[in-house]
């Protein structure tokens, strides 16, 4: 091979020219004998992964429970002290900062740049870090959900044993093991596994024939996994972990006034979001500083923002900590006890726990996005020719597609947690979706200080390059 005539000195030779791969058939792979083993073995990693991912959710209950409700009455009686989870939520901050400092894998993606799946499955010794840093995250109080840590817990668990069982697998079928059991350990908690599968396919950008070969053995593993957690809440009687709503609002046909209100929360949820993000991102830098006592101070933050909403409204702290999925159904039955004061108030410090949470901890973005949309819709439930029902859903909708930027994801959210009344509301939840997604996509965003891939600060040089080829700096 020779260098072409024009190339300058030490320059790299020019590559040939690739022979064109022949078009995959997918009813050939399907056909396969590989492919029917692979659908085998969906079925059968399904079942143990997500065992280990109830089991990773119901450890996650039982410390949320003893640390904010069984030892503080215990020590204390009734009345417990609006300052309790200062000092639990800064433990976390630093644990997860010494988690993300020491044990390889960073503890998985941050969140505040938001899901995903270009870096394919984690490694089998990232594993170890992923799983501390999400569970001290999401037991200890800070503002993140359980959706992310699964997905990569689920797709490492898979990934490894297929390396396992065959050392030189094709990255095509790691590819489709790591997704299905990445279905399987978020079969139920979004509440349907079907909504689930439909979130990691959207996130990842699946479709085509990778979606006709993926969707199989991942519906496979999710069916598996959903029917695995039912079993399990029947044997140990600990909860789905699911998200559901206990008291679903009556749901209204829509009118002029709705489809107008909707359109105005779509652009409040926008806004919100922006800013819930411009907080995540640009404290990015400060954590890098010194990411133990950083993340530890951000802990702290989250506890005072927790305290001073109890002071104030005379709520619960919780309201404002954790992902907001166990809080979400209260939240939304008891929609009437919340005046539109306190309604902002919990909006502002669930926003702030919330952006401290993306900038330092570890956890998935969806459920603290879902109960700030909620609180949104049930603030604006009142405005003239507005229902509950569909501001609420609307808001959901909105906060999700804004944060998430899936808006196909967040309409499905928003309609399918109103159960039968969901379908009532899809058009105020669509209008409201549209306009938050286009209005993120359109106004300029936090800029990135950073490249999400590698979770490091870019270097001077590397600012015009972007993410592609970036060297991750020095550890923090």
């Amino acid at each position: 091979m020779t260098h072409p005539p024009d190339s300058p000195p030490g320059s790299l030779p020019a590559a040939e020219p690739a022979a064109a791969a022949p078009p995959l058939d997918p009813m050939a792979v399907i056909r396969s004998r590989s492919y029917l083993s692979a659908l085998v073995l969906a079925a059968v990693l399904g079942i143990p992964i997500s065992a280990i991912a109830y089991g990773f959710l119901a450890l996650v209950d039982k410390i949320q429970t003893g640390l904010f409700d069984q030892w503080p009455h215990h020590l204390f009686g009734s009345q417990v002290p609006a300052w309790w989870p200062v000092p639990l939520v800064a433990l976390c901050g630093l644990l997860v900062g010494m988690t993300i400092r020491f044990l390889p894998g960073n503890g998985g993606h941050s969140p505040a740049f938001g899901f995903h799946t270009d870096g394919g499955a984690p490694i089998d010794r990232e594993l170890p870090g992923i799983v501390l840093a999400a569970l001290v995250t999401l037991a200890l109080g800070a503002v993140l959900g359980p959706e992310a840590p699964l997905i990569a817990i689920g797709g490492g668990l898979a990934a490894l044993t297929v390396r396992l069982l065959k050392r030189d697998a094709p990255p095509m079928a790691l590819t489709i093991m790591a997704s299905a059991g990445s279905f399987a350990a978020i079969s139920t908690l979004l509440g349907s596994p079907l909504l689930g599968a439909f979130l990691i396919m959207e996130v990842a950008g699946v479709s085509g024939v990778t979606l006709s070969l993926v969707a199989l053995p991942g519906l496979l593993a999710s069916g598996m996994g959903a029917l695995v957690f039912v079993g399990l809440d029947s044997w140990t009687g600990l909860g789905t972990f699911s998200l559901a709503l206990t008291s679903v609002p009556a749901a209204v046909d829509p009118t002029v006034a709705t489809m107008a209100w909707a359109l105005v929360i779509g652009v409040a949820a926008a806004a919100l979001a922006w800013v819930v993000r411009f907080v995540g991102l640009a404290l990015r830098p400060v954590v890098h500083l010194n990411r133990v006592l950083v993340t530890a101070c951000f802990g702290a933050l989250v506890g005072v923002s927790a305290m001073v909403y109890q002071l104030v409204s005379g709520h619960a702290a919780t309201q404002v900590l954790f992902s907001g999925q166990s809080a979400l159904p209260t939240l939304v039955e008891h929609a009437a006890d919340y005046s539109v004061g306190v309604l902002v108030l919990l909006i502002a410090c669930k926003m702030l726990a919330y952006g401290l949470s993306l900038s330092a901890f570890r956890g998935g973005p969806v459920f603290p996005a879902m109960f700030i949309g909620a609180a949104l819709g049930i603030a604006m439930s009142g405005l003239p020719g507005m229902s509950l029902a569909p501001a609420i859903a609307a808001g959901i909708g909105a906060m999700c597609a804004a944060m998430l930027r899936l808006p196909l994801t967040s309409t499905l959210l928003a309609t399918l947690l109103l159960g039968s009344d969901g379908v009532a509301v899809t058009p105020q939840v669509v209008v409201a979706v549209v306009v938050a997604f286009v209005i993120t996509m359109v106004v300029p965003g936090p800029a990135l200080p950073e490249d999400p891939a590698t979770d490091r600060p870019r270097l001077p040089a590397q600012q015009a390059q972007g993410p592609v080829g970036v060297a991750p700096a020095a550890p923090h």
